[in-house]
């Protein structure tokens, strides 16, 4: 354990260069005082570490100290090839760049983690894309990628639901998300950030000015947030409905795992005719009368009256049409 945690310290300082003992200490989960006697361990056993006093010190490798890849277990290397998506490395313009990062890293591996690496590539496939919808055409997918790393202002023209559909925004482009197959930028205004879905982008146009990232910004932690936010702003409303048990059970399959949860987490017991009364929040009622159809018959609608009585005009309309013989011709 000592071991891994002194490979560990050694290469946080070959990445990251100059640390304090107290950021040290917080990476790896340990006391300051364990940062010390680790320090001490490997000055002793000839590693140039030195200690910068001060304010601003911390410690550091000698310049242009290197250390070769060691002590790469057989977990540690099973975890990293299928870390690598081949399919959104080829969408931000790196498949080559990673299947050389690959081949680097076969080459360096001992025999027997050599042959792992190949059945790790026959068993196992990551497919980022959702299920029942294609992925997005990102024709400006590149130069977003290109302000992203570059930290370049840029202008965009984008097409968004709301009127006027073609709006045009400077953006200070922090970082890209993929998400089901689908890339989204999340990107700065003044006193805003905001997201917006790559493949919306009509046109885009580096600026020559670069922009400061703020370093106290987390990108899969502000991505998180907007998930929760976005999630509580379009289920605004509630739709009470009593649901058959085996329904019930079915709908993950059906509506949004979100949706699913609320309606398993508020049934109630089963009624005299086995069918339990559940809550399915729900963002409009024009929106939700098309995915409670899409529950048939084994569902209904209990409240709120408005989108009852929606869903038996349209289930009305319904039977009209197919009550009749089909057209011909």
């Amino acid at each position: 354990m000592r071991a891994s945690r002194l490979l560990s310290v050694l290469l946080l300082l070959q990445t990251r260069g100059r640390l304090t003992a107290r950021q040290l200490a917080d990476e790896l989960e340990v006391s300051v005082r364990t940062v010390y006697r680790d320090m001490e361990s490997l000055t002793a056993a000839g590693v140039p570490v030195y200690g910068d006093p001060g304010h601003e010190g911390g410690y550091r490798l000698l310049d242009g100290y290197r250390t070769r890849l060691t002590g790469l277990t057989r977990q540690e290397a099973e975890a990293l090839f299928p870390a690598g998506l081949p399919g959104p490395a080829a969408d931000l313009g790196l498949g080559t760049v990673l299947a050389t990062a690959q081949l680097k890293l076969t080459a360096a591996l001992p025999d027997e983690l050599r042959d792992r690496t190949g059945e790790i590539r026959q068993r196992f496939h990551l497919d980022t894309s959702g299920w029942y919808a294609e992925a997005d055409t990102t024709e400006h997918l590149a130069a977003v990628t290109d302000a992203v790393w570059r930290r370049h202002r840029v202008r965009v023209r984008y097409r968004r639901r709301r009127a006027p559909q073609e709006v045009t925004r400077t953006l200070d482009p922090y970082g890209l998300v993929l998400k089901s197959g689908r890339w989204y930028l999340v990107a700065a205004r003044p006193g805003h950030i905001r997201t917006y879905r790559v493949s919306q982008i009509l046109s885009i146009r580096a600026l020559p000015e670069q922009f400061e990232r703020p370093a106290e910004f987390d990108l899969a932690a502000h991505w998180q947030s907007y998930l929760a936010g976005f999630d509580a702003r379009r289920h605004r409303d509630e739709a009470v409905v009593r649901l058959s048990p085996a329904l019930l059970g079915r709908l993950p399959d059906l509506i949004e795992p979100a949706l699913a949860r609320a309606a398993r987490d508020s049934a109630g017991p089963p009624g005299p005719d086995g069918r339990v009364r559940a809550v399915i929040p729900i963002e409009s009622v024009d929106h939700a009368v098309g995915m409670l159809l899409g529950l048939g018959a084994e569902a209904e609608v209990v409240a709120p009256p408005e989108l009852r009585t929606r869903m038996a005009r349209t289930v009305a309309a319904l039977s009209a049409v197919y009550g009749r013989p089909p057209a011909t011709g």
